[in-house]
């Protein structure tokens, strides 16, 4: 891979020469385009003296770590390679040359931009980032609003609105009759994820009897094989309370979100995540734990006030996790406030166009460092 997106990084500089672009700022994604900010500040300074970069972390746990012989690959000097430049731990970081020399850096929340200045969730470059803080920001990641979308979903059974939720139930009761569960009358629990360790698995699995005591759960996913073992015995130990998918089936996914209640995501940590806010959008109610992207997204919902779009819990545990839970259960119970927090949920605005005007912004702040 390091061969690969030295490649291609210089690829990117060297089609957009060629073809004589005139391109004001480069907008750098993760790890694997960490390298073009580098070249930009280096060796194709004179070529791009007034071109900006800005470089995105979706998930700071993946930063393209290779052996520093690796390095002459790049084209750049030894004298890079040091704790102030490229080098991690002995090896060449291509997501840390990123963060050094790009103009600007973004990631995908707010929280999430505070949270990588720490040593708990900053994987090593959280004192790179603290340098870098006053161009650190945090951009939400919009939804494409034409592909999630209840009102014209052709993947699901029966289209509904904010104004006319029936066909949602509809929905449910199909859903239910497919993944072959019992008890309708119950919540139904979604996942929609990547079946790891940051995603919260764990707690789900050492949580399910009482989980299922109240509800139903349904998992579709794909990712580490223990945890397929793991979801696939209590799919069978418990036949009826839980479906589980391994795999990922995109029209699954759209009559997941639009059949279920309640949506799961009890991430370890999450940068964004991106199932909460479709989830939203469907008017199934997120219960999360309170990072990343999650707390960013989610107003923890007021009974007495009727404000809020879902449930939060802040300790990495089942105990919190079940005590979430069962206050969205008790929730159900109660036909007018779940409508309530339902259309909360569903006039929630999580379109590209705020996230692109923020980005447009910050081009601009980017273009101010190297033209002014």
């Amino acid at each position: 891979n390091a061969s690969r997106f030295i490649f291609y990084s210089r690829g990117v500089l060297e089609a957009v020469n060629v073809l004589e672009l005139k391109v004001d700022v480069i907008h750098c994604n993760d790890w694997q385009a960490g390298l073009i900010p580098v070249y930009i500040k280096t060796i194709y300074k004179d070529r791009f003296p007034k071109t900006a970069t800005l470089l995105s972390i979706h998930n700071l746990g993946y930063q393209g770590l290779f052996w520093h012989f690796d390095l002459p690959l790049t084209g750049l000097g030894w004298e890079l390679f040091n704790m102030e430049g490229l080098e991690f731990y002995g090896k060449m970081n291509f997501l840390k040359g990123g963060l050094l020399f790009a103009d600007i850096v973004t990631t995908v929340s707010d929280t999430y931009a505070k949270e990588i200045l720490t040593p708990e969730f900053g994987f090593g470059l959280d004192g790179v980032l603290r340098k870098r803080g006053k161009d650190l920001y945090g951009v939400i990641n919009g939804l494409d609003s034409d592909e999630w979308n209840p009102e014209k979903d052709s993947y699901i059974p029966v289209n509904y609105s904010r104004m006319d939720m029936s066909g949602k139930t509809l929905c449910k009761k199909s859903l239910i009759k497919e993944m072959g569960l019992s008890n309708n009358k119950l919540p139904l629990i979604g996942m929609v994820s990547r079946l790891s360790a940051q995603k919260g698995l764990d707690l789900v699995a050492d949580s399910i009897e009482k989980i299922i005591d109240g509800a139903r759960l349904i998992v579709l996913g794909k990712g580490d094989e223990p945890f397929h073992r793991v979801f696939l015995e209590l799919k069978e130990k418990y036949k009826g309370r839980i479906a589980v998918n391994i795999g990922f089936d995109n029209a699954m996914a759209h009559r997941i979100y639009a059949g279920s209640d309640i949506f799961l995501m009890p991430s370890m940590y999450e940068p964004c995540g991106l199932g909460q806010i479709i989830a939203l959008h469907y008017g199934t109610i997120p219960v999360a734990r309170k990072t990343g992207g999650l707390a960013d997204t989610i107003v923890k919902y007021n009974q007495s006030k009727g404000t809020g779009t879902g449930f939060l819990f802040n300790g990495y545990n089942s105990r919190e996790l079940l005590r979430a839970i069962g206050k969205a259960i008790e929730l159900f119970k109660d036909k007018k406030q779940w409508g309530r927090i339902v259309s909360n949920a569903m006039s929630e605005d999580f379109s590209w166009h705020t996230s692109a005007e923020k980005y447009l912004s910050l081009y601009k702040r980017a273009l101010k460092k190297v033209r002014f």
